[in-house]
């Protein structure tokens, strides 16, 4: 599969993907006017609160389980690859693993994605990495941009015209990670501002369960920052193995 067609291939995809993040940022703000609403009507449903946080704690639960076992097979995977070449296996059989590789993939993004519907929070988090690789995680993950980086000093030789379709796929790869950013750094905003405006109202701990119901009403409806998230993550595994 020639390399020159694929990057432009996959560059097209990417920008119209960057368009839709932009059209997004209509529902953030959607989502902060309708915030706004919930704090000065005054929502209390403290109880759906709850339940939601012992739906949380069993989500992320499950999923550190699901992550380990993930994490082992994908160990055992990298190191049949590793064989392979160092046996000088042909091309066929290397692909035959990349394949295994890349759809093992789809299976952690498939998860993350379930995690996020029970505890967004514990995904964005990434309390299930190490230290070390939550000091390189960006909203559950890395930064494709950033990885692309790396992959394009290890592709050598590369001609001016492959350099070329890495370096825009790059771009747009970190014109849809501000995008997404810009995103979270909103709703943070507002549900401190919701925050803020609950309390100075009144030191009760009534307005505080009132927020704590109304963070909850918008942890519900983030189901479109997760669903950026995995198309992020599912665009970078393409963009990562295609080369």
């Amino acid at each position: 599969m020639d390399i020159t067609v694929v990057l432009i291939g996959n560059l097209a995809i990417l920008q119209a993907y960057v368009q839709q993040l932009e059209n997004s940022r209509l529902k953030l703000t959607q989502l902060e006017q309708e915030l706004q609403r919930a704090r000065q009507q005054g929502i209390f449903i403290s109880s759906s609160v709850d339940q939601s946080h012992s739906m949380s704690g069993n989500g992320a639960l499950a999923f550190d389980m699901e992550y380990a076992r993930w994490l082992e097979e994908h160990n055992r995977q990298i190191s049949e690859l590793r064989a392979g070449v160092s046996a000088h296996a042909s091309d066929t059989d290397l692909r035959s693993v990349v394949d295994k590789i890349m759809s093992h993939y789809d299976e952690i993004f498939r998860l993350k994605g379930n995690a996020a519907k029970a505890d967004v929070f514990h995904v964005l988090s990434g309390m299930w990495k190490t230290p070390a690789e939550r000091c390189f995680l960006w909203l559950g993950g890395f930064r494709p941009s950033e990885v692309l980086k790396l992959l394009s000093t290890q592709l050598e030789p590369l001609t001016e015209q492959q350099l070329s379709g890495i370096s825009n796929l790059q771009q747009s790869s970190q014109q849809a990670e501000d995008a997404l950013s810009q995103g979270m750094e909103a709703l943070q905003q507002s549900l401190a501002e919701t925050l803020a405006g609950s309390l100075s109202s009144s030191g009760s701990t009534g307005n505080v369960a009132n927020y704590m119901g109304q963070m909850a009403m918008a942890m519900g409806k983030l189901g479109t920052l997760e669903n950026f998230l995995r198309q992020v993550l599912t665009l970078f595994s393409k963009c990562i193995f295609v080369t």
